[in-house]
């Protein structure tokens, strides 16, 4: 092939990474954090754990959900009640009303994970039909392990080939298994007592049509273009290294394929088909009561101590899209209470709007005008295109 060609070819590739940005479209935080998702409102019917998910009214009337006074986000298990037996224990699940493409990119800054014996916390994402339209598991794990495990859940056909730079180490390569393809974390401090000890951290996940990748940081490791960043700036990658968990597309994975557009998902539960189970539970809570028994020897009964560290404190959680900055969307409410996002953003909203009155309607979000954002990253493409143009004359010359 004739050598301009080829350079012709790699311009145009690296144009198109180097022009491209993450921005803002969905800011979950502050007093209004919660209004942008669904409370579940009913027992778990889908992990099977031994608690009630309440309604947004009944979580906040029961503090439950609510805001504390630096701003965080606090979603927690009942502490305060005694449950008899064959009763269940309350709690909260949330679920986005946003739809997210692919081309997205997640991130959650939490404080605190809820950790203990019996409890079962997760952050995670899911298609509209669960778990046929696909699975990831950004947050997760049980009882008192001290490591976040990560995983992807589809159906037959998809596989983990992870490369050789992938951080976590991989526990299992088929998707389709009840399991997953998982990834356990390696670094320090990702779960349990310790991730709090150490002020928390963060989790970026980037949905892409070239695989799906998780990067975890403890807050000491957080970059400084997470760390930096505000609720309105764009933000860059690149120098956030090897992820924890990479799930490359490929012949073994085709991500449009196996997962379609994702809502995001906080939840707590209680034992259930993975913490309450002989092995899993036995392995780090059977001594921990008198019946070696999850249910019966943390559910029932009072709820403090057990459950006083069982809860989530979330700075912020951020949905970002690939492309230059786009004019500011506006919502669509139509008459069957479905939302769409438009005007620039891939984002689709299905939830209906929340009845509770202590919650404000969900507003459209502002794509920021981040032009000062990626003014620097925009000049850097224009001198780009300049080296690279002379380059290809000096070549055709």
């Amino acid at each position: 092939m004739a050598p301009h060609r080829l350079l012709s070819i790699s311009t145009f590739l690296y144009l198109s990474h180097c022009c491209s940005a993450f921005n803002v479209v969905r800011d979950y935080s502050g007093t209004h954090f919660f209004d942008g998702w669904d409370f579940f409102g009913s027992w778990d019917n889908l992990t099977l754990g031994d608690v009630w998910w309440l309604n947004a009214s009944d979580a906040f009337t029961q503090k439950l959900a609510y805001v504390n006074d630096a701003g965080h986000a606090i979603m927690k298990v009942d502490n305060t009640s005694t449950v008899p037996f064959n009763e269940k224990r309350n709690t909260v699940r949330i679920t986005s009303k946003d739809f997210y493409d692919v081309g997205s990119l997640w991130i959650i800054d939490l404080l605190h994970i809820p950790y203990g014996c019996s409890v079962w916390p997760a952050f995670w994402t899911k298609g509209s039909l669960w778990p046929d339209d696909g699975e990831i598991d950004i947050v997760e794990g049980i009882n008192v392990m001290p490591i976040n495990q990560m995983a992807l859940h589809t159906t037959a056909g998809c596989t983990h080939n992870p490369p050789p730079d992938q951080k976590g180490r991989s526990l299992e390569m088929n998707c389709a298994t009840p399991a997953g393809c998982t990834v356990q974390e390696t670094a320090p401090n990702s779960f349990n007592s310790g991730f709090a000890a150490a002020g928390g951290g963060v989790w970026a996940t980037q949905f892409d049509v070239s695989g799906i990748y998780i990067w975890f940081w403890s807050r000491n490791d957080v970059p400084a273009s997470i760390s930096q960043a505000t609720s309105t700036s764009s933000i860059d990658i690149t120098q956030w290294g090897p992820p924890s968990a990479s799930y490359p597309a490929g012949s073994n994975c085709n991500i449009t394929q196996f997962f379609t557009p994702q809502q995001l998902v906080l939840d707590i539960t209680l034992c259930g088909d993975w913490a309450g189970i002989g092995a899993s539970y036995n392995a780090t809570c059977g001594n921990s009561g008198p019946t070696g028994l999850c249910y019966p020897d943390n559910v029932v009964g009072p709820g403090s101590p057990k459950y006083d560290n069982a809860y989530f404190e979330i700075s912020y959680v951020r949905a970002y899209s690939t492309g230059l900055p786009q004019p500011s969307p506006t919502l669509a409410v139509n008459t069957n209470g479905t939302n769409t996002v438009t005007g620039g953003s891939t984002v689709t909203t299905t939830g209906s709007p929340d009845t509770n009155p202590n919650i404000s309607p969900l507003t459209p979000p502002t794509v920021p005008n981040t032009a000062e954002g990626s003014q620097g990253l925009l000049v850097g493409c224009a001198l780009s295109v300049l080296v690279l143009v002379v380059s290809m004359i000096t070549v055709l010359l």
